[in-house]
């Protein structure tokens, strides 16, 4: 039985293209069931008939439900080894894991103030101290990979991994809002914005019609 990925607007949902991502860079077969986010109560009850968290994304496997970007990679690098979604070297996997933990818990300011939003022209806006400084906190993690592990490959450890899935919806979120980084960072946005399932989800996301007004303020 083929996985199914339970996924919200591409266009909006950065919690959404990070697992959708890590299983497509990796190769792992799955079903994609997309539902509309803020629509309605009949989109809502069709999350909640999935996970009782009422949130995108959501895995199931089977008899399996697993919920959450996080938690969902977690499972498909247990569950699917040869994907090697982490890296393979015990310290650079634990490095990998906790810059992931990092973007899944922290940078408030900058998701806050600079939402994935595919359709917005790009352009700078003013950002708070916080947001800057969690811009240079991205930058630095960005440069300090590619410093150590980039004679093995282009991405943050080398060979794509789960670390770049979860920093993925940064890179659209530096472009749109013209946020400006340094040449290691800006040179991984590069190789990130070329990788094929990174493209994949751009163009269906810029080929979405349907607008979310409050995700519009800015």
């Amino acid at each position: 039985m083929a996985l199914t990925l339970v996924i919200g607007n591409k266009n909006y949902s950065s919690w959404s293209m990070r697992p959708w991502l890590a299983l497509k860079a990796g190769k792992i077969p799955f079903e994609e069931l997309f539902i509309p986010l803020y629509t309605g109560d009949a989109d809502k009850r069709r999350i909640l008939g999935f996970t009782q968290s009422g949130k995108v994304p959501v895995l199931v496997d089977g008899e399996v439900t697993v919920w959450d970007s996080l938690a969902i990679i977690e499972y498909a690098a247990e569950r699917f080894p040869k994907a090697r979604l982490w890296p393979d070297d015990y310290a650079s996997r634990a490095h990998a894991r906790s810059i992931s933990a990092e973007m899944h818990s922290g940078f408030a300011a900058l998701r806050n103030e600079c939402g994935m939003n595919l359709h917005r022209p790009i352009g700078a806006k003013p950002l708070s101290d916080a947001a800057i400084a969690d811009i240079a906190r991205i930058d630095q993690i960005w440069t300090e990979c590619r410093q150590r592990y980039g004679r093995t490959g282009p991405y943050l450890f080398g060979a794509f991994s789960a670390a770049d899935a979860m920093y993925a919806p940064v890179v659209h979120r530096f472009r749109t809002y013209a946020v400006e980084v340094g040449f290691e960072s800006s040179s991984y946005m590069d190789v990130m914005t070329a990788l094929p399932a990174f493209q994949e989800w751009t163009a269906a996301a810029l080929a979405e019609s349907l607008i979310i007004e409050k995700f519009e303020a800015d």
